[in-house]
């Protein structure tokens, strides 16, 4: 299962949802806007991807916090709390990928961004 997380306005994830579907890749989209942002899936990227890449520095959200709350973000439980407070804070795309049939929630591979050439590898 390819479950692609982010928010639908998103022009990064608009581009890994059209790559996706023009190769016929199936996926599941969760939308952050609508459904949140569940703690048990971010533990999840977290293994896969460090906070601070999780962590979009370069967008709106980012730049709109206060010079103290950025400067509180030191650790992953502080990033934890960051991306749940304000999931937009997270960089988008977040694409899983199950890498076995039982599709445990604890064993998927976790890409951040998008870029074709890193897509082209991962479903090859």
């Amino acid at each position: 299962m390819t479950i692609l997380f982010g928010i639908p306005n998103c022009n990064q994830v608009k581009n890994a949802r059209t790559w996706l579907d023009a190769h016929q890749q199936p996926y599941v989209f969760h939308d952050f806007k609508k459904s949140g942002v569940n703690p048990d899936w971010i533990n999840i990227w977290l293994k896969n991807q460090p906070w601070d890449v999780l962590i979009n520095k370069k967008g709106t959200t980012w730049r709109n916090l206060s010079e103290e709350r950025k400067a509180s973000i030191v650790d992953t439980q502080s990033a934890i709390a960051l991306m749940l407070e304000s999931p937009s804070i997270i960089k988008r795309p977040v694409l899983c990928i199950s890498n076995h049939e039982n599709e445990s929630k604890n064993d998927y591979a976790t890409h951040v961004g998008f870029s074709e050439a890193t897509y082209q590898t991962i479903f090859k």
